[in-house]
């Protein structure tokens, strides 16, 4: 299979990297038919898979028509192909895709009638659609592959752009709860202050009516002097109850204060380094959406 020379190069691109983008490239070309050699024409196909574009190739064949195609030692063959965008007649189509180091090649031989090819010499407009109709194979089928990394990679984008969310969310969240433990704290300590006035007041009270108490003869007065008591050890009770759960609140307040004081800054660092992944994945998509476009301007 040798070419003759290259008839179109739809982008020529200096190399920039692995994924930059490929030249697909349309060249006048021969195929070997069993003994025959018969003019044609050869694409080439950047970073797709084989399968894929066999699959796809085979696929576009056979569209619209029975014939199926038949495959013999690497080369396919159809009979009767309806392919509008070349002729409106039937054709028949003979092709090969060889797999190379970056990117396929796909050879096609376009028969009109018995022995008559499609080749420039058969006339410039029917050559030219030939032309236009693998070039558009391979433009799809790069396309596609295209359009995978760019989404791949802005699926990447909005994972961190997600994960920066949740940070800055988590940040603001240990903000606020700093701000509800310090109202809190302020809070309980007023009810300590309260409380302990309560305790002063009771105490005092306790030691007196206690006194009466010792001194009062059995009686209904006595018994009314005990439940005054009882009242008065009950407030006091209260009040040592309320005065150990704010103790315990305000403990654990500062307890959550101390934990959001020291990991606001490890947030803060890690919301640094996950913008500056953000800036590299944005330059890293640009790049595969830069490539994409221009793909798709070929």
């Amino acid at each position: 299979m040798k070419t003759k020379f290259t008839l179109i190069i739809l982008v020529i691109i200096p190399f920039l990297g692995i994924n930059a983008q490929k030249p697909i490239i349309v060249s006048e070309d021969t195929l070997q038919i069993g003994k025959s050699l018969v003019p044609g024409l050869s694409v080439t196909i950047p970073e797709v898979d084989f399968e894929k574009a066999l699959k796809t190739w085979t696929r576009d064949l056979q569209t619209g028509t029975k014939s199926k195609v038949v495959t013999e030692n690497g080369e396919m063959s159809i009979f009767g192909a309806k392919i509008k965008a070349i002729s409106p007649n039937q054709i028949n189509v003979y092709s090969k895709l060889i797999k190379l180091d970056s990117m396929l090649q796909l050879i096609a031989s376009f028969e009109t009638k018995k022995d008559q090819y499609i080749e420039r010499s058969s006339g410039e407009p029917e050559f030219a659609k030939a032309q236009d109709y693998l070039k558009e194979f391979a433009k799809s089928q790069y396309i596609d592959v295209a359009k995978g990394q760019a989404d791949a990679e802005e699926k990447k984008l909005r994972d961190l752009q997600k994960e920066l969310s949740s940070l800055e969310n988590e940040k603001s969240k240990m903000q606020k709860g700093i701000q509800t433990d310090n109202s809190t704290i302020a809070s309980e300590k007023e009810n300590i202050t309260i409380q302990n006035n309560e305790l002063n007041t009771v105490s005092a009270a306790l030691i007196e009516q206690n006194s009466q108490l010792t001194a009062m003869e059995e009686g209904p007065a006595k018994k009314e002097k005990a439940e005054q008591i009882k009242e008065l050890e009950k407030r006091k009770k209260k009040a040592q109850n309320s005065i150990e759960s704010s103790e315990k609140k305000i403990n654990r307040s500062d307890s959550d204060i101390n934990q959001a004081t020291g990991d606001i800054p490890r947030n803060e660092r890690m919301q640094e380094k996950v913008r500056e992944q953000i800036f590299q994945q944005e330059a890293v998509y640009q790049r595969f959406a830069d490539k994409l476009k221009k793909i798709k301007s070929y």
